[in-house]
């Protein structure tokens, strides 16, 4: 089994991470007229006009570029969310890419997702977590959780830094590689070591949800599961995050979730910090068909 859990499923037996420019306006001003030299007077009057004239044909406008969210792990910094302005383009994994909108500036399709997954996103499908990696090889990550309306436009929830994979993503996880499965999966199963924070969907509170032992960065694993929501990877679809049976195989790994940062990279899950794992969890409602799209961002765009 695949995830930072791995160690836990082992156990488990059968049941087996900003100064805004100022806006600039400049104004001639014409000089004080004198009566007694009229060739001063033309002389001023050809300047204020001149200056018109290079005034409309320089175009004065104003400018005010925006910040740049700069990505920062779970643990190294306070949360916060990107900043988007329309002077700037989108920069690393943490801003949101431009926006596809048509009339009244509804968004109608999620940024950052190419056409091939938007294509595969079912209808039903009214909540889809993004986790976009920063590269392929990187364990650093930004999860937004976005709402599709009645009209088919998506709403951006707040974006959350997270950590991924040791050594990034794949698109052909084997177990073991220490790398995070790209693709789009359901989100059915929740469960934890806690008590349930009020989950909607079915919600396993379980003391073998437990991981000891150290991290990467040599952080104490201890308390990951506290919460969890299982990804769809090679899994039994409704069943206990802690289900260990692997319907394509062990060689394809598994135990992908979701669960609490203990300030490292994982070895196959999605970390999030416990606050926000627990809104995740009240939010997710199996009623609008929960899914998440993962991988770095630029096969994401794809």
């Amino acid at each position: 089994m695949s995830g930072s859990h791995r160690a836990a499923s082992h156990r488990r037996s059968a049941p087996a991470p900003a100064p805004r420019s100022d806006a600039e306006q400049t104004q001639g001003r014409a000089a004080g007229r004198r009566r007694r030299k009229p060739k001063a007077r033309r002389t001023r009057k050809l300047t204020v006009g001149t200056a018109t004239l290079l005034a409309l044909a320089a175009g004065w406008f104003t400018v005010g570029p925006g910040r740049t969210f700069q990505g920062d792990t779970a643990s190294a910094a306070p949360d916060r969310e990107p900043e988007v302005t329309p002077m700037k383009a989108a920069e690393g994994h943490t801003e949101a890419p431009a926006a596809d909108r048509s009339s009244r500036d509804r968004i109608t399709a999620v940024p950052g997702l190419g056409p091939s997954w938007t294509a595969k996103i079912p209808a039903e499908t009214r909540q889809l977590l993004v986790a976009s990696g920063k590269d392929r090889n990187s364990s650093d990550n930004t999860v937004t959780l976005w709402t599709r309306g009645d009209d088919g436009s998506w709403q951006a929830g707040q974006s959350w830094p997270a950590h991924n994979a040791y050594k990034g993503w794949t698109a052909d996880h084997r177990s073991g590689d220490l790398r995070s499965p790209i693709g789009l999966f359901s989100l059915t199963d929740a469960g934890g070591r806690k008590a349930d924070p009020g989950s909607k969907l079915p919600y396993d509170e379980n003391a073998k949800f437990v991981m000891g032992g150290r991290g990467f960065n040599n952080e104490p694993l201890a308390g990951s599961f506290d919460y969890v929501v299982a990804i769809n990877y090679n899994r039994v679809v409704g069943s206990s995050p802690l289900d260990g049976r692997f319907p394509e195989g062990a060689a394809k790994g598994g135990g992908i979730w979701l669960h609490l940062d203990h300030g490292g990279p994982t070895h196959g899950c999605i970390s999030l910090t416990e606050d926000h794992m627990v809104e995740l969890i009240k939010t997710l409602d199996p009623a609008m068909h929960p899914m998440i799209a993962m991988g770095d961002a630029q096969s994401l765009a794809a």
